[in-house]
């Protein structure tokens, strides 16, 4: 029987059902990661609330045999606050971990022991693998990691893109196909959005900007081809920061795992890395590494088996994907994400099309 130190045991009635000891017991049972035993205690170790939803850690004691069965879990909740806005996100991971996670090569994701959504309710919840022993957070946020941090994490990310490339289940069984009218519909929600978002503004956004969005706007049925050729497409993450990212700890031998799937769909896998690069980095850091960051994906996707897809075609690819990048700070602003957070993004993104002359593209 395993003991845990810290934190605090909790009875039943203080628990969540999904976290009482008879439920758990039962999950463990179901995937496989326990036997004869039985969770007997549970003590909540942390607990601590992000942008958009509750994690708590929760350490386990069991009686009778539990050799292997795991000492402690992640459970992840829905923030309070968020709980009916963004029920869509608790949905779509759910769906993640039931669909995607057990047909994703060891290694890159979490184990997930349980997991469900209540339509009825709008209540959800994932038991995830507890990986903080073992691994780490590269950096606490803003702050971006090391070159050699960003290297495993870019390389981690292009070996779980290259699992998806161009996946016969893509659109059939995993995910959807978003069609043209989609596309004009998800472009006309944007545009305002963007028409508050730059009265709100007033004359914190420049002519200039206001320039480069009316003419992304009027120009996305051209620009969303890409997209819509089907060729070369992934699952992508939808919110692949560097801090999405669990790194092995110093010592440990194991491999980066990718977590925070309430944004994944099919898209151009270039989105990511535009998304981590162009939206997150300031100048000095994008540009010391962006080159040798889209060698390296490329050369892990051909070391994965994907072929052709060349070496300009992901640098088209990039450059329209941080083009479209400047939509995100709008829609984050759009579901009250705080200023802090898109502000940031705003001005870094704008950097980074200045840089790559993305505009050329419009």
């Amino acid at each position: 029987m395993a003991a845990c130190t810290g934190g605090r045991f909790m009875t039943s009635t203080q628990l969540p059902a999904v976290a009482e000891p008879s439920y758990l017991t039962a999950a463990l049972r179901k995937a496989g990661a326990l036997d004869a035993g039985a969770v007997r205690e549970v003590k909540v170790l942390h607990e601590r609330d992000t942008v958009v939803s509750h994690i708590a850690r929760l350490g386990l004691r069991y009686v009778g045999e539990s050799a292997g069965a795991p000492q402690s879990l992640i459970l992840k909740t829905s923030h309070a606050d968020f709980a009916k806005t963004l029920a869509d996100g608790g949905r779509h991971e759910v769906a993640f971990y039931t669909m995607l996670a057990p047909n994703t090569p060891p290694g890159l994701v979490p184990r997930c022991f349980d997991r469900r959504f209540d339509e009825e309710g709008q209540t959800w919840h994932l038991l995830l693998e507890d990986l903080a022993d073992s691994h780490e957070i590269a950096t606490q946020w803003p702050l971006p990691p090391s070159r050699e941090q960003t290297f495993a994490i870019v390389s981690t990310l292009a070996r779980w893109h290259a699992a998806w490339w161009d996946h016969p289940s893509l659109g059939d069984t995993v995910g959807s196909w978003a069609s043209t009218e989609d596309s004009a519909h998800h472009i006309e929600t944007f545009a305002g959005h963007y028409d508050r978002f730059a009265d709100l503004l007033g004359d914190r956004l420049s002519e200039e900007r206001r320039i480069l969005y009316r003419r992304l706007i009027d120009q996305s049925a051209r620009l969303s081809e890409r997209y819509h050729s089907r060729r070369h497409l992934s699952i992508t993450h939808g919110d692949a920061h560097t801090w999405n990212f669990f790194l092995p700890r110093t010592g440990v031998a194991d491999t980066v795992r990718i977590f925070d799937f309430d944004l994944w769909g099919i898209n151009v896998p270039t989105n990511d890395l535009a998304y981590m690069m162009a939206v997150h980095w300031y100048p000095e850091r994008r540009q010391g590494l962006e080159r040798s960051l889209l060698n390296l994906y490329h050369e892990t996707l051909l070391t994965s088996g994907i072929t052709g897809y060349t070496r300009g075609a992901l640098d088209r690819d990039y450059r329209l994907s941080v083009l479209w990048h400047i939509t995100k700070p709008v829609w984050q602003w759009a579901i009250n994400i705080p200023p802090v957070i898109w502000w940031n993004n705003l001005e870094r993104v704008m950097m980074a099309v200045e840089d790559l002359g993305c505009e050329e593209l419009l």
